[in-house]
């Protein structure tokens, strides 16, 4: 028993050892599949720094922006202005959400803001499907899923587009946060809502601002999943995968969003290639989960995430 349970742990080992170069193509794959859940998580993140809320319609939103994108290709407009006329829809959508749902639950608790995007969740996944229909659709935006060789070593471009997209997403918001009014605005409403109201920080115009911004970033995410897998409304359940990313990450960290998702990518691949034959498979599946309840029992602030100390 001891000699087959041994086995099942080292022989993968063995086989990355023995094949190198196939190695380095999973753990490209993996970083890629991970930099696309943290375009997913990232909006999750924006969120949670302004309000402190967990944002359960994110994934919807990605959806509902690709539905968009794909719904105005579909009738004929040329994809430079589609891509406009989607930000301003989800600019559009963040004024409707401050106005509707956000405004008079100002101060109100956690749970209720959560509870609301609940049902801002089910409203969005009903109107895609009653403006654009419920059929899986495909998105071409110019980036084709094909692969390429470079140094011998397989490399996917949409996969490429993706990392470099993500990549060039962080840099942008980590200024943004950091370096911008708006951004040390958008964490000190985070932190008190009445506090920030009574320095005259204008908490409807970051909320707009803050979700305006998670819209752009659902787009992103919304091209490249839609890209890779058609766009269908279990686009939606992607919001799933990038739960674990945030536990590893941390909730208000926008480096931890890539973090978590390149941990969660690369190891879900290895696992999946190197033991998944020796386990019956299917570790894609749940390996994301496992590891967050891991984290949860170990660190459960995220890898970024700050220390929360209560006094009595």
């Amino acid at each position: 028993m001891l000699d087959v349970l041994w086995g099942v742990f080292v022989g993968p080992f063995k086989d990355m050892a023995s094949a190198p170069a196939f190695l380095v193509e999973v753990l490209i794959g993996g970083v890629a599949a991970g930099l696309m859940y943290s375009l997913v998580a990232l909006g999750f993140v924006l969120i949670f720094k302004a309000s402190g809320v967990f944002n359960f319609a994110q994934g919807v939103m990605v959806l509902f922006a690709a539905l968009t994108l794909v719904g105005l290709l579909e009738h004929g407009v040329p994809v430079p202005a589609a891509l406009a006329l989607t930000a301003l829809v989800m600019v559009a959508l963040a004024f409707a959400i401050e106005r509707v749902v956000l405004r008079p639950l100002v101060n109100q608790p956690h749970i209720i803001l959560f509870m609301a995007t609940i049902g801002l969740n089910f409203f969005l996944e009903g109107f895609g499907e009653m403006l654009w229909g419920a059929n899986v659709k495909r998105l071409d935006v110019g980036i084709p899923d094909e692969s390429f060789k470079v140094a011998g070593l397989l490399v996917n471009k949409l996969e490429l587009t993706a990392a470099l997209t993500a990549g060039v997403l962080v840099g942008i918001l980590a200024v943004f946060f950091q370096r911008t009014r708006i951004g040390r605005a958008l964490r000190a409403v985070a932190d008190d809502h009445e506090a920030a109201l009574s320095i005259g920080i204008p908490l409807k115009t970051i909320w707009v601002v803050v979700w305006s911004v998670a819209g752009i970033v659902a787009i992103v995410a919304g091209i490249m999943w839609g890209a890779k897998s058609g766009v269908q409304f279990s686009l939606s359940l992607i919001a799933l995968k990038a739960l674990p990313v945030l536990i590893l990450g941390g909730f208000e960290s926008v480096p931890g969003a890539i973090v978590g998702g390149l941990i969660i990518g690369v190891g879900e691949k290895l696992g999946e290639v190197y033991w998944g034959p020796l386990v019956g498979g299917a570790i894609e599946n749940w390996f994301a989960y496992v590891l967050a309840l891991a984290f949860l029992l170990v660190r459960p602030q995220g890898l970024f995430g700050e220390k929360i100390i209560e006094r009595v």
